[in-house]
């Protein structure tokens, strides 16, 4: 009856490991919209069940099987010394009991890896979450190929799949680095500067920054190299509540929004030639990345909702190409 049950428990779980390489080689080739979120949380449920079952059905059922073989040993060596055969190897072995106790391939890759997927689990979900920067848009504060950890708790615990808040903790501020998810694509993580919060009239007009009718200090740095697109560009220093960051310039880009598309409360901004006006409604944010005449943020495709955030990004923990990039950043 255990054997028959062990086979088709390994049977379906030869089909549920055959499922997720299915999806995880269909979301590489680009045949299916991948969500990692929603593949770990069934990965950890999954594993999670296989390691109950394992501790409470199926190490039990090996525990007794070397009971009943050790059993069946001792009165098979009893038999053959009532026998008057004393020179006998009829006790178990170390090997026999490990092979006995081992536990078959389908629970080594479930129920064994639980511990580790449940909590690199609730370490993305809840703590940190790693980013890699894939886009030159938050040059010069972060480069491409810069792997960043997101603060996932810093503006509240969110529910991991559905994303929905269920503590409060920080607002976003102007200056804040954050991750979230793209709007007009959700299953897509974006990282922009907040430089606008709810009730903030920004403005970015002749690609000068003003906040509520104020400038947002600015001051000329020495001309940035950009290894990628090998020409330099200029730099600036702008300061938003107490953080101080670099931004770029492009003098060939015109001051200008070129393609905005149609986006929710797109009636709360006014595009001219000189650029963009626009007043942050309840609940949303404006974001900006800080190579500003090269990035594809707020200004093209409207506010991010309160629902969309992610976290907040605060550290670049590894650059392969430059080692120099480890460490924070605001």
């Amino acid at each position: 009856m255990n054997d028959v049950i062990n086979n088709r428990v390994a049977s379906l779980t030869s089909v549920v490991l055959a499922a997720f390489v299915a999806y995880i080689a269909a979301w590489y080739l680009g045949w299916v919209e991948g969500n990692f979120a929603l593949m770990l949380f069934l990965a950890t449920v999954v594993t999670g069940v296989y390691w109950v079952a394992e501790h409470l059905y199926f190490l039990p059922q090996r525990k007794r099987s070397l009971e009943v073989a050790e059993a069946q040993a001792t009165k098979r060596l009893a038999d053959l010394q009532a026998q008057g055969i004393t020179q006998v190897d009829a006790a178990l072995t170390d090997d026999i009991r490990h092979k006995l106790l081992m536990q078959p391939w389908w629970l080594d890759w479930t129920a064994g890896l639980f511990p580790v997927i449940a909590m690199v689990f609730v370490l993305r979900s809840f703590l940190f979450e790693p980013f890699k920067i894939p886009s030159g848009s938050m040059i010069p504060t972060l480069r491409v190929g810069d792997l960043i950890l997101v603060n996932k708790f810093h503006y509240g615990v969110r529910l991991p799949v559905i994303n929905t808040k269920i503590i409060d903790n920080n607002q976003p501020q102007r200056g804040d680095v954050m991750v979230f998810r793209y709007p007009p694509q959700p299953s897509l993580d974006y990282i922009k500067r907040v430089v606008g919060v709810p009730g903030d009239e920004v403005a970015y007009l002749n690609k000068v920054l003003t906040i509520n009718g104020v400038p947002v200090p600015k001051k000329p740095l020495p001309d940035f190299f950009e290894p990628d697109a090998m020409r330099y560009g200029k730099q600036f220093q702008e300061i938003q509540n107490g953080r101080t960051y670099g931004t770029l310039n492009d003098d060939e880009r015109p001051a200008f929004v070129p393609g905005a598309s149609d986006f929710m409360y797109k009636d709360h901004c006014r595009y001219t030639v000189e650029g963009v006006v626009c007043k942050v409604p309840d609940g949303h944010y404006f974001l900006m990345g800080d190579n500003r005449d090269n990035s594809l943020d707020s200004r093209y495709w409207g506010f991010v909702p309160e629902a969309n955030i992610v976290g907040r990004a605060f550290f670049v923990w590894m650059n392969f190409g430059d080692l120099g990039r480890i460490g924070r950043f605001d």
